[in-house]
């Protein structure tokens, strides 16, 4: 899928800018979280290396178990390696619909458009706009950064 970045940097905010207009309790978990994740060093060197080439996209919303667990570390990670990591947040549930998941608004119409079903959705995208890789609820790999890295490696060795 191409995703056209001018248009989600229009639309999103950045992961700092994201942490900061959490509300408490929300806040009190993510901010806890960042402070207590201590990431692999030698994937955040590697990471380095890609941080002008990918961009990462994330929804989000503060209720959510998994998104206090990693939006964090990818608040960790963009400052470690300079890497952009940008939120679609504010995500909520329509406990009134069956057809559809999220209730829009609050929640983005982007939901629908990538197609998101369990949050948090990490989507990792060339600087050309190029989707290469969706890390969903949880990474595959031990840590989010190794699965981050993982998702430009795979697309580097094809």
């Amino acid at each position: 899928m191409k995703i056209d970045l001018l248009e989600v940097r229009r639309k999103t905010v950045s992961i700092n800018q994201y942490m900061e207009s959490l509300k408490q309790p929300f806040r009190e978990k993510f901010f806890t979280r960042k402070q207590t994740y201590k990431p692999k060093q030698q994937t955040l060197n590697e990471l380095k290396r890609f941080a002008d080439k990918y961009l990462i996209i994330a929804f989000s919303a503060e209720w959510c178990k998994d998104c206090a667990t990693h939006i964090p570390v990818l608040a960790l990670i963009s400052e470690a390696t300079g890497l952009e990591v940008r939120i679609f947040g504010g995500l909520m549930k329509d406990a009134l619909s069956n057809a559809k998941k999220w209730r829009i608004p609050p929640s983005p119409p982007e939901v629908e458009i990538f197609n998101v079903d369990k949050i948090p959705l990490i989507i990792v995208a060339e600087a050309s706009g190029e989707e290469v890789g969706r890390i969903i609820e949880n990474p595959n790999a031990s840590t989010l950064e190794e699965e981050i890295l993982k998702n430009i490696l795979n697309i580097k060795s094809q």
